[in-house]
């Protein structure tokens, strides 16, 4: 597939520097399970990045790693707390379920994907007796699967909401770096400072071709995540190919300029979709604010339908619907003028189709 797509940045290929990181590891042998110099390495370069001394791991997927990192926090009796359109909740197959052995997912409202802190205690403390399973963790996704970013005073809000209410903070940080980027905030500030007891910072969506670190700002709730890991399938036996990519990204900065990059992009597709909406009005509508590395659109159907005829590849489903186009740390600026030219092409046509 030649042409850069819009779909997800999951598409995208490994960026130069993890690229070039995997391969200094490549050389000769280094200890198996995590015994390496690579991933203390990785995991000291995270302590760095957030300011404090944390319990690092390195899984596979985000998946695996917002299962058990919700599973370390939970007991089966207990219940977890989340947006309505959290990907915990609607893209995970019942895994946060199947790895906490049956601990119960409750959802939220909230506009803009963002959750609404007074919804916290009234769940909390709708049900409080036995028949009910106990909340004990508050998860949030930063960014939202909205592309929407939670601020710092959001997050202090929705911080002192859970510990009123005696929860653990768990964040989805599948792309945390596009939140840092965005908000231009210190990764301490959105994590731990707030309140968060456990991120699952993504790797795969800005540059790595796997890998999600599992970083424990509580320390306590990291007893035996080892375990877990082993026991899902997590434990990579060449491990350092995990971590090294994560050396790659953060030795030099170069996780906080991809996610610069990506959510620069989307703010020019942003641009370019209202310069045409003012000459079509009517005919396409943004439907959320854009503020990290995805925009989403309202189109006619057949204004999407010929986008995909012309070979583009993008989701219809994801969030609250319309059409969900992501830009990644190698979407480029003619990536944009391509896609943007054929929506407006697509547009003429329909118009003179109805004459």
């Amino acid at each position: 597939m030649d042409r850069h797509q819009f779909a997800s940045d999951n598409y995208s290929g490994i960026c130069p520097e993890a690229w070039e990181a995997m391969q200094e590891a490549n050389s000769g042998h280094a200890r198996s399970y995590g015994d390496d110099p690579w991933t203390q390495k990785a995991s000291d370069l995270l302590r760095d990045v957030f300011e404090t001394p944390c319990e690092v791991f390195f899984v596979f997927n985000g998946t695996a790693a917002n299962s058990l990192a919700l599973a370390s926090c939970c007991h089966s009796y207990h219940s977890i707390l989340c947006h309505e359109l959290a990907h915990v909740e609607t893209d995970e197959c019942g895994a946060p379920e199947y790895f906490s052995n049956g601990t119960k997912i409750l959802l939220l409202p909230g506009q803009e994907g963002r959750i609404d802190p007074e919804a916290i205690p009234l769940t909390v403390r709708r049900r409080t007796d036995i028949h009910f399973p106990k909340p004990r963790v508050l998860s949030l996704t930063q960014a939202t699967e909205l592309g929407t970013i939670y601020s710092i005073p959001q997050l202090e809000t929705l911080g002192a909401q859970a510990s009123e209410c005696g929860l653990k903070i768990h964040m989805d940080g599948a792309r945390f770096a596009n939140a840092v980027a965005a908000t231009g905030a210190s990764p301490a500030d959105l994590t731990w400072r707030r309140g968060v007891d456990v991120l699952c910072f993504g790797g795969t969506k800005n540059g790595m071709a796997i890998s999600e670190a599992v970083v424990f700002f509580n320390r306590a709730l990291a007893d035996e995540f080892e375990y877990r890991c082993k026991q899902a399938g997590q434990l990579a036996s060449k491990m350092r190919f995990l971590s090294a990519p994560w050396v790659g990204l953060l030795r030099d900065g170069a996780w906080l300029r991809n996610a610069q990059h990506a959510n620069a992009m989307a703010a020019l597709l942003e641009k370019r979709i209202l310069e045409i909406q003012e000459t079509h009005p009517g005919q396409i509508r943004l439907l959320f604010p854009r503020q990290a590395n995805s925009v989403f659109v309202e189109l006619p159907p057949d204004v999407a339908e010929s986008l995909h005829a012309s070979g583009w590849l993008f989701y219809r489903f994801i969030g609250a619907g319309g059409c969900r186009w992501m830009c990644g740390w190698d979407t480029t600026e003619s990536d944009v003028t391509a896609l943007t030219a054929d929506l407006r092409a697509a547009l003429i046509r329909k118009g003179r189709a109805a004459f």
